[in-house]
């Protein structure tokens, strides 16, 4: 690759990093939010909806939007928005501002996911070697530095409205790095694609094999610290080191993952990691103690880390869809996922068991090892210049 493939890749690299970021430093303003505004849980719950509602609605017209405009445009418009909307998280004073903010926040956070990641496609393809699993550890970086820094300007005293301020400077330098090698067209030739496509063919399996590994993901995130806590006799104060295990075990795999996926190929590292994923919940569901479940999601971490940029790569490569369109569908699908988990898990685990509950996601990700064959395709093995 030339000079400017490797600025696009690192241009792509910041994106998916400030993506991470972004969407991470909501979770530390939560309890001064439920605070500020005296919310019960029920209403916090259904303002959280809202963040999820806004992300839904953009997601099935970025393709589009990125097939008329460009990815460039697409993501600095969204995000802008996503910058623009941050102090509003800390200064909304009734649940109708903070859930409209919510709102808009989530519709610029999903609309950047599909434009980047439809950058990110478009990168893989030119470069002809396997990226994504790089591209989407820089997201989960993100996601832990976004925490963090919310996390410590908050504990030294700062308030939430500068703590976003400092924040949106981190970002708009960030996003002002990239802007100058992000793709304006999706194609070489800047061709028009249909204002919409009903998912078909492949891309109905990838989104719904997306939509099984994110319903996982959810439920590690929601339910890891109650499973560890109420049914293997963990401390609560640690309570999250489930969760935690899960995200570093997947950052790990994702950032050796390229070289992994080149080396053995699409189909056999989606198959070897819905098997280990899987193996993950069920060692968690029969492990006698704690010890052995924390280990458990980190196999959950593991297997699961580069299935879904092999998913991403596959909807790239299929030819039933537009490129752009594909990848706003499975998306979409996918991230339905992690808002059904926490609904579909407890429903689970109140008829049955949280046990039970977890050992169905296991099985769920053996029909993902299953369909690899159908669902990854032939990645190249040629080195990339990144």
């Amino acid at each position: 690759m030339h000079l400017t493939g490797t600025l696009q890749q690192r241009a792509t690299r910041l994106v998916f990093f400030a993506a991470g970021f972004g969407m991470a430093a909501w979770a530390p303003l939560v309890p001064y939010a439920k605070a500020r505004l005296g919310l019960d849980e029920a209403t916090l719950g259904f303002l959280l909806l809202c963040l999820g509602a806004g992300s839904l609605c953009a997601m099935p017209f970025t393709g589009v939007l990125a097939s008329r405009f460009g990815c460039r445009g697409v993501i600095l418009c969204a995000g802008a928005v996503l910058i623009a909307v941050l102090p509003g998280l800390a200064l909304a004073v009734t649940p109708l501002q903070l859930g409209l903010v919510l709102l808009t926040f989530g519709a610029a956070m999903g609309t950047m996911d599909v434009a980047m990641n439809i950058q990110a496609v478009i990168i893989e393809k030119a470069n002809g070697g396997a990226m994504m699993s790089g591209f989407h550890a820089l997201f989960s970086v993100g996601g832990f530095a976004g925490a963090a820094c919310m996390a410590l300007l908050l504990w030294l005293g700062f308030t939430p409205a500068w703590s976003c301020v400092a924040l949106m400077a981190v970002l708009a330098a960030v996003m002002g790095a990239s802007q100058g090698h992000l793709l304006r067209t999706v194609s070489a030739t800047g061709e028009k694609t249909p204002l919409f496509v009903m998912p078909h063919g492949a891309v109905i399996l990838i989104g719904l094999l997306c939509f099984i590994v994110f319903l996982a993901e959810g439920a590690v995130l929601d339910w890891s610290a109650l499973f560890l806590t109420g049914m293997r006799g963990l401390d609560e104060a640690k309570g999250g080191f489930g969760y935690a295990a899960f995200a570093i075990a997947m950052t790990v795999g994702r950032f050796t993952g390229d070289k992994v996926v080149s080396r053995f190929g699409g189909k056999r590292v989606l198959a070897f990691g819905g098997l280990c994923a899987a193996g993950g919940f069920f060692l968690a569901v029969l492990a006698p103690g704690a010890a052995l479940a924390l280990f458990g999601f980190v196999l959950v971490g593991l297997g699961a880390a580069n299935i879904v940029p092999i998913l991403f790569t596959a909807a790239g490569q299929q030819t039933a869809m537009p490129a752009s369109l594909a990848v706003a569908a499975i998306t979409t699908i996918g991230y339905a996922g992690i808002l059904a988990g926490p609904a579909v898990i407890g429903f689970i685990a109140h008829a049955t068991s949280l046990n039970l509950a977890f050992a169905i996601l296991g099985g769920a990700l053996l029909l993902v090892a299953a369909s690899a064959r159908l669902a990854a395709a032939p990645t190249s093995t040629a080195k990339h210049a990144a």
